[in-house]
Order: C-alpha cells, then structure tokens, then sequence
C-alpha cells in the first residue's frame, strides 16, 4: 500500500511538471493528488495496513493502543498539516492583495517613470539593480512582470528586449533568494521556523549578488547591449496620472517590510503580521482620492475587492495540493533508522546522505534539479526529509539553491514563466544564450555561500 501512495505522488508531479506538454494547468494534478494520497492514507490507517508519524515522532497505528486514540492521533496529525499550510496561504493572499492594490492605484508606474536613460548597458544594470532589490520586498514573480511592463514601454525592438527580460529573470530570482518574502520557498521556509528573517538575509545577500552581477558584467561584454536604445517620450503620456500612486507604493511596500519586523517584536506567525499590515493598506485605500474631484462611482476601480478578484487564486490552490500531498508523504511511515519509526520523506534522506555523504553537493543538485522541477514541491520535501536546527547552513543553502537555480531554464521559475508568456521567449533560445550566464551566476555564487560558511562563519 505504502509504494501506491508513493506512485501516486510520482505520477502527480509528473503532471505538474509536464503541464506544458499535457495542456493541463498544474494546480489540477496537485489538488487530485492530495486528495487522493489523503484518502488512501485515511483507508489505509483505518484499515491497519500502515503507521502515520506526526512532527514530534509519535507513531500512531489502529492495531496497537486505544482505537479512540490512534484515531485522534491521526485527526490531529492532518488538522497540524492544514494548519502549518493554511500560515503560508493566508500570508501569500496578503501579499498579493496588497501588490495588486498598489498596482490599482497605479503605483508601480513611479518606478517606471524613474527610469530615463537611453544607454543599453546602463538600462540593462538600472533594471537588474531595481529587479533585485524589488524582488526581495514584494517578491521575484511580481517583480518581473513590473519591469518586463517597463521594458516594453521603453524598447521596441523585441529581439533586443527578451535578453532584457531574460536577465531580469535571473535578477529577481537571486533577490528573491535572500528575502523571506522575496520567494514563495524562502517564506515556506520562514513560515516553518527553518530560517530568521535576519539569517536568511546575512548568510545568502553576498552569494545572491554574486549570482546577479556576474551574469550581468558578462552579459555587459556581449555586442547586443552596445550603443543607445530610443526612449519613447510619449510612455508617460499613456496613462492618466494617478495622486494615490506614490502613497500607495511606499505604504504597500512598507507594510510587507514591516511583517519580519511584527513578527521579531511580537514573536507571532508572519501570516498574522501580514494581516495587520493588508488591513492597514486596505484602509487607507478606502477614504484616498486616486483623481483630483474622484468621483465615488468609480470607487469600485480602486477598491480592495477588486484588487483580491485578481490575485491568482489557481496559485493558491497548487500551494494547498502540493504541501498537502507532500505532507502525506511525510507522515506515512516507510521504514525505520536506528529502530526508529520515521516517515517516507525522512527515510529517503537517510537514504541520500548514505548515497552521497556530503550535504553540500546534495543541495547543489537539488539548485539544478530546481531547473527542470517546480522548487516549492522540492522544499517542502526537503522540510520533511532533514532536522536541522533553526538558521542551520544548510536551510541556508537550501534557500539559496532552490531560488536562483531555477533560472538555467525559462521554466524553472515563476518569473521565467511569467517571462515567457508575457515575451513569447522560446525554451531552445534561453537555452543557448542565457543558461550558461545563469549557470555561472549561480555556481559562483554558490562556491561563495560555501567559502563563507566554511571559512568565515
């Protein structure tokens, strides 16, 4: 029973990651998939044909004890899994409510009007600058839909802007790598007290600059980026300017740096600080005039209602089926090490690190398979598989791997993703002029993160 369960999981994630091919959107196998994984570990216990293990190590089986609870055991074994979860959903509905109230009130156009410069080499570095460090408030996805909105305003060209838009990609990844809110995986991991908001940013900021700069002083090199691009002067003609715009993108932005510093003050979940800082921006929403004599019939363009309609909530979804299917996984007891129940995922450590003892070549691999497979599966998995203390190195690396080793393959990534729907930039031609950029980018940031942990921390 135990291998049908895992073939379920293996062919789920099989669908996730051939979506593409399939034509099928991912967060449908992720929800079947934890659906049924649930089910068929709920017959299975009932039924006594396996054990469960909660988070403290506590086994329970139907067979053995008290069935009243062994019972209860595994009901609050599934409540404990929906609830760690539900902390990182609720906190990613923040988020992005507050990003998409910004982006209502116009906000991101200031930063788009900023840039003036007509020099291809000087566009190229004020963008990677802006996507790295705007990556690490709001968060990598985000980010790169605001400057590829930019790029399109500012070149015409579009052979010359997918490299813009291609690099950009790697920027934002690599700030998002030292942010606990800059990617989906660091938050998971902040979230499940893996890693501080503090030890995150000090052990991973130098390697994730590392993996920005030098793809981009390379790329400075390259004949395309020569010479002087036309800035259309009309861009800031296109649209109406907004008076809610600067307000509401430093008040945005403010209110999700402030999150990890609610949670340091407060010791409370990051979700709960990102509660108080949506509803902040909510309600300043509510009484500001975007227009000067605003009409209050147009309210409902500006409003937080608006604003949670188009957040992604199929993003959500797959969020729920993956770190519930994951967490099945982790609860089904396989086998056992030192005579010692554990669960599946934590066996399969145990079998890695006997298979390839140094952790660090482990972690590399998991930075180069976060190329080829989505990284939020590969760090809930690895959550599950090891027991490291808080802000130990190897979160770190983890933190670092599974963000910017997406970028040596446009769909190894939400922002590459993104990238490539918003350019149409085709997978063969990402593959021969931008993977070898950010390969290096990350291998020398990753030598760097080593250095420091082996001979400076």
């Amino acid at each position: 029973m135990e291998s049908i369960l895992i073939l379920l999981f293996v062919i789920g994630y099989l669908s996730i990651t051939l979506e593409h091919p399939l034509k099928l959107d991912k967060t449908v196998p992720a929800l079947l998939m934890a659906a049924l994984m649930w089910a068929l570990l709920a017959i299975g216990f009932h039924n006594g044909w396996f054990s469960v293990v909660d988070g403290y190590g506590n086994v329970f089986n139907i067979n053995s004890g008290d069935i009243h609870q062994q019972e209860h055991g595994f009901e609050g074994l599934l409540l404990h899994h929906i609830g760690k979860v539900a902390e990182i959903l609720i906190f990613l509905i923040g988020a992005m409510t507050i990003v998409e109230l910004i982006d209502l009130h116009r906000g991101f156009d200031v930063l788009k009007d900023m840039v003036k410069t007509k020099s291809k080499i000087r566009l190229l570095w004020i963008t990677g600058i802006v996507g790295f460090i705007l990556s690490a408030v709001i968060d990598n996805l985000t980010a790169t839909i605001v400057l590829i909105s930019l790029l399109r305003k500012l070149i015409h060209n579009r052979e010359e802007r997918i490299w813009y838009a291609s690099l950009i990609i790697i920027a934002t990844n690599a700030g998002g790598a030292w942010s606990p809110i800059g990617d989906v995986t660091t938050t998971m991991l902040w979230i499940a007290k893996k890693v501080t908001a503090g030890g995150l940013s000090e052990y991973i900021i130098v390697p994730a600059i590392l993996c920005f700069v030098v793809p981009y002083a390379l790329a400075s090199r390259m004949k395309i980026f020569k010479g002087e691009i036309e800035v259309n002067e009309k861009t800031h003609e296109e649209r109406e300017r907004l008076l809610s715009s600067k307000t509401m993108l430093w008040l945005g932005l403010g209110a999700i740096v402030f999150v990890p510093i609610f949670k340091t003050i407060t010791h409370l979940p990051p979700y709960v600080g990102m509660m108080l800082s949506l509803a902040v921006v909510w309600l300043v929403s509510e009484y500001i005039h975007p227009e000067v004599n605003f009409d209050k019939s147009k309210k409902h363009l500006y409003s937080a209602n608006k604003a949670l309609s188009k957040i992604e909530i199929s993003s959500i979804l797959f969020f729920l089926g993956i770190l519930m299917s994951v967490a099945a996984l982790e609860s089904l007891v396989f086998g056992s090490i030192n005579g010692v129940e554990v669960g599946t995922l934590r066996y399969a450590a145990e079998s890695i690190s006997n298979a390839i003892p140094n952790m660090d070549i482990v972690v590399v691999l998991l930075g180069a398979l976060s190329a080829v497979i989505d990284n939020v599966p590969l760090v809930a998995a690895s959550m599950g598989m090891y027991t490291y203390e808080l802000d130990h190195p190897i979160w770190h690396f983890i933190a670092y791997s599974a963000g910017t080793g997406g970028s040596m393959l446009i769909i190894g990534s939400a922002a590459g993703v993104a990238a490539m729907g918003m350019e149409k930039i085709d997978f063969i031609w990402y593959l021969k002029k931008i993977t070898w950029l950010a390969f290096a980018g990350f291998i020398v940031g990753a030598m760097a993160f080593l250095f420091i942990e082996h001979y400076i921390r």
